[in-house]
């Protein structure tokens, strides 16, 4: 041998033809099964190939690369081996030259079907299947990183050597033979055809390029179809976590936009099915955290909000097609419910890898898709139409809930956009409580930024605020820019939700967190005055009762206003008003404890019926608060004013019209647009001085034209039909009266300068010009 090799480096010209030599009889030793020489003629050809790498070493490859394929076709698991082991050692060099023409289709091929081999013994049969990986590891790294040779990334090629490993990866079968310790197993024991896939794999994957991350991901996800390995999830599971792990991380988008295409693909696939998919994306939009999601942010939640609806509709339908019935697959409504939950649970990971400024766009974009009574937003009609918009509302909410949770932002302004808020608070409008109480969820995710919301979870009037060990900091300038702007609509909307006859306990204590996390995050003294009167007029709600409330709905308002204003008191630090809730506190527990929340927030809430014969020391009364306060250096004279809150067009809209408020509504557009008052509003010259006055009394003409809505409504809800009646009648009557003057006018043909076509005053003119007589002006003509 020593010999050969020295005439083959002094004479490499002669390599070919002893290539071709050994060849021959290599051949000829297996088909006489003479296996010793067979042993020898490839352990020569194995240490000429290691010594020699000269310029010729091209031809003698070819020999090489015959003689192996010969030992792969044969039947003898050994010479398999022999020859993958050959084969191995020649991927580990790295020739001098390229070649053009080699090919490497059969080796692909053979790796593969080794990788599957089902050889009665086990040992023979995990040797065999071994051999395959290590000689598809040898392929990959021989031509991974040659241009010239044949693309391995090629779907031909990762069609056969992607699911050989996934095989291998997927049957553990051998780790049962091995010896249960590691430590007492022999060093060939260690290594089974798992591991070995599992390493061949990562080492694939971290040599793929940007644009060969496509072709090596889609035949794992086909490989995962073909064998329904997304119902356990747990196999899919590892596998994506492998990819994820081993790609480079700059690439990890594109696996993630490959697994969304893959679960439009699989739409009409069983829920169990979809509910895997959408688990992995979970698991892989975590790892992918540590490099990018990708540009197309919103085109992620855009898939997974269309498959959360067309599993609502799914659900509602029983079947997979638009006609009901039609579809063969059985759909069961908690399967659906299942895959519902995991794409909230994968909405929420992901959004949680974003920063913020992407996870606020992402916000308003769910924000924009939940269907809601307005006008801009068609609403389906029908009891079908009204389960789906309802499930749709709450599906999305939740998911929204998801991305509220892990949402850090220190300024709201920011945090929540004008839009954003008006479409969400009007949701909290709606008469389904379960929605109401998402949003409630919703608000107080975004104002709890210093972890608070947990020590408000249970309503109670405790004698010392301190123990709750609250972490508060000062109103910073953006909150209190926030609180001016969108204030007075956050009181208005949680003075509404109070009136709601549907409420339950958690309404309440979402509605007593979100005051006092206001107080927290974003009180100035003008917002705690505004607070402190908005609980008085919600006591009043309760008093007066004008909404016949039940029994318990009164007595929570009752006591969600004591718990607040015992809290408040507190946070204040004016002595004077701490005593005065306190007594009325006092009183109640002795007089009336069913208006505390220690008796009412509980399992089984003590309630009375005789809420309307109950005494004035039992109430938080505004006069003495605002005398208490004010002698503090609070705004007395605000303190003083009941809270009244505006009603806008989105209560009419989000809420059940009455008859009356729909007619005034028309009524005041007919009012205002009226020909009488028209002629009686002069014109007026505006100056300087009429535009200071109009500033200054603001506040005056609209106190004026809210008390003129309010008669209007109440006429139209309490006056006798006749009388409305009558009222329409005339109206319509002048409004005819106006049209047929306009169209007397517009049908009247213009009189003749020249005076050659008159008639008589008074008398019918019974002829007209024609038109293209007419003499028009030249700016009239086209």
């Amino acid at each position: 041998m020593e010999k050969l090799t020295f005439y083959a480096l002094s004479a490499p010209e002669k390599l070919d033809r002893i290539g071709a030599y050994l060849s021959e009889r290599l051949i000829r030793d297996v088909s006489r099964h003479r296996y010793g020489y067979v042993c020898i003629a490839m352990e020569a050809l194995d240490q000429l190939l290691m010594a020699c790498h000269c310029q010729s070493i091209n031809l003698f490859v070819e020999s090489f690369l015959k003689m192996v394929a010969k030992l792969l076709e044969s039947e003898k698991p050994n010479l398999q081996i022999l020859g993958t082991n050959s084969f191995v050692k020649f991927a580990n060099i790295e020739e001098d030259t390229p070649s053009y023409h080699r090919s490497y289709d059969f080796f692909v091929s053979r790796f593969s079907e080794m990788c599957h081999s089902s050889h009665d013994d086990l040992d023979i049969r995990t040797k065999i299947r071994m051999s395959g990986i290590k000689g598809l590891q040898g392929v990959v790294r021989k031509t991974v990183n040659d241009e010239l040779q044949a693309n391995i990334w090629d779907p031909q090629h990762m069609d056969k050597i992607v699911p050989s490993l996934l095989f291998n990866l997927q049957h553990v079968e051998e780790a049962e033979s091995r010896s249960p310790s590691p430590l007492q197993a022999t060093e060939k024991e260690k290594e089974s055809p798992t591991e070995l896939a599992e390493r061949c794999l990562r080492e694939l994957l971290g040599r793929a390029a940007y644009g060969n991350i496509k072709n090596a991901i889609k035949p794992v996800l086909i490989h995962l179809d073909n064998h329904s390995l997304w119902e356990p999830k747990i196999f899919a599971t590892c596998c994506f976590r492998i990819i994820m792990y081993s790609i480079q991380p700059q690439h990890s988008h594109l696996v993630i936009q490959q697994l969304l295409g893959h679960l439009d693909a699989n739409s009409k696939s069983a829920a169990t099915v979809r509910a895997g998919i959408v688990e992995v994306l979970s698991e892989a939009a975590v790892i992918a955290a540590s490099g990018s999601v990708g540009p197309t942010v919103l085109e992620v939640f855009n898939t997974l909000l269309r498959q959360l609806r067309l599993s609502i509709d799914y659900a509602l339908t029983g079947s997979y097609d638009c006609v009901a019935g039609v579809s063969t697959k059985i759909i069961k409504e908690h399967e659906e419910r299942m895959f519902q939950e995991a794409v909230i649970k994968t909405i929420g990971s992901f959004a949680s890898t974003l920063p913020t400024y992407q996870q606020s766009e992402v916000m308003v974009f769910i924000m924009n898709k939940v269907p809601l009574p307005s006008l801009q937003q068609s609403i389906e009609a029908g009891k079908a139409g009204e389960n789906r918009n309802r499930l749709t509302q709450i599906m999305l909410l939740k998911s929204l809930l998801q991305v509220s949770v892990g949402f850090q932002c220190s300024n709201m302004l920011t945090a929540l956009p004008s839009a954003f808020l008006d479409r969400l608070l009007s949701a909290a409008l709606m008469e389904d409580a379960e929605i109401r109480l998402f949003v409630l969820e919703i608000l107080i995710s975004f104002i709890d930024r210093h972890g608070n919301r947990q020590k408000f979870s249970t309503i109670s009037t405790i004698s010392d605020i301190s123990v709750l060990k609250l972490k508060v900091d000062k109103c910073s300038r953006q909150d209190t820019v926030f609180m001016k702007k969108h204030g007075q609509q956050l009181y208005r909307h949680i003075y509404l939700i109070c009136k709601e006859e549907s409420n339950v306990q958690a309404h309440y204590e979402a509605l007593y967190s979100m005051l006092m996390l206001i107080s927290i995050e974003l009180a100035n003294e003008e917002v705690v005055v505004d607070l402190i009167r908005l609980v008085l007029a919600v006591q009043e709600i309760a008093q007066i009762n004008e909404d016949n409330l039940m029994a318990y709905n009164r007595c929570a308002l009752f006591a969600l206003g004591a718990a607040y204003l015992n809290l408040i008191s507190q946070l204040t630090t004016v002595p004077t008003f701490c005593q005065h809730i306190h007594e009325v506190i006092q009183m109640r527990q002795k007089e009336a404890p069913y208006l505390l929340p220690e008796d009412v927030f509980v399992e089984r809430p003590r309630l009375s019926k005789s809420l309307d014969r109950l005494g004035p020391e039992v109430f938080f009364w505004q006069s003495k608060i605002s005398e208490v306060l004010g002698g503090s250096g609070y705004n007395s004279d605000r303190l003083s004013t009941p809270y009244i809150p505006q009603l806008t067009d989105e209560d009419r809209l989000s809420k059940r019209k009455s008859i009356g408020e729909t007619i005034s509504l028309q009524v005041e557009v007919e009012s205002r647009n009226s020909p009488e008052r028209e002629q009686r509003a002069p014109a007026e010259e505006i100056t300087y001085e009429t535009l200071k006055k109009a500033i200054v009394d603001s506040v005056a003409v609209e106190e004026q034209e809210r008390e003129r809505r309010r008669q209007v409504v109440e006429k139209f809800q309490k006056a006798p039909f006749e009388e409305i009646a009558a009222h329409c009648g005339a109206r319509a009557t002048l409004l005819q009266s106006k049209l047929n003057q306009i169209f007397e006018i517009t049908i009247r043909p213009p009189p003749s300068p020249s005076g050659t076509i008159t008639a008589a005053y008074g008398q019918p003119q019974n002829h007209s010009i024609p038109v293209y007589e007419m003499k028009f002006p030249d700016l009239c003509v086209y």
